[in-house]
């Protein structure tokens, strides 16, 4: 299963109304989104070669069609646990700063239109999810968390490896 998501799908001009187009996927009960400019693709789950001393969200690496691409484990960025990866869970392939990437999900959910407007900071917390979110979206009753993706990929995104080593 892959579904390819490019410019060839979603114009990337926006307009004067500034919205943004967001993917939005879910990690257990938790709704996150990204903008859909930066993904690549979704595939199916695809087993991984772990890498020796990678931190702990890096579930491991795979072949694209010739790219080697890391794929990071966004339950245990989020300080989780490992996923228990399944034939239903999905690969989104994105492209994060000079880098192309695999996020671990359990499911997509949707692509929707959120006026810029509508993105609230995150609340000034001690902790917000180590750090990953960079704004949310009220979307009907849910509450969606949207990544910043360069924090998932730079290195975990504070010490949700930590807490999730000590946990084990």
């Amino acid at each position: 299963m892959s579904l390819e998501l490019g410019e060839k799908h979603f114009s990337s001009a926006q307009p004067e109304s500034a919205a943004r187009r967001i993917v939005t996927f879910k990690v257990g009960d938790r709704t996150f989104g990204i903008d859909v400019g930066m993904v690549r693709e979704i595939k199916g789950w695809q087993a991984t070669t772990p890498l020796p001393h990678a931190a702990p969200h890096v579930r491991g690496v795979l072949n694209l069609r010739g790219v080697i691409l890391a794929v990071y484990d966004l339950r245990t960025a989020i300080g989780l646990g490992q996923t228990d990866a399944t034939a239903t869970h999905v690969i989104v392939v994105v492209d994060v700063e000079d880098k192309t990437a695999g996020l671990l999900v359990d499911s997509v959910s949707d692509i929707v239109d959120v006026p810029v407007s509508a993105v609230r900071p995150v609340p000034d917390l001690e902790r917000d999810e180590n750090g990953l979110i960079e704004g949310l979206v009220l979307l009907d009753s849910d509450i969606v968390a949207l990544l910043d993706l360069a924090a998932v990929v730079r290195d975990g995104g504070g010490d949700a490896g930590l807490k999730t080593a000590r946990a084990a």
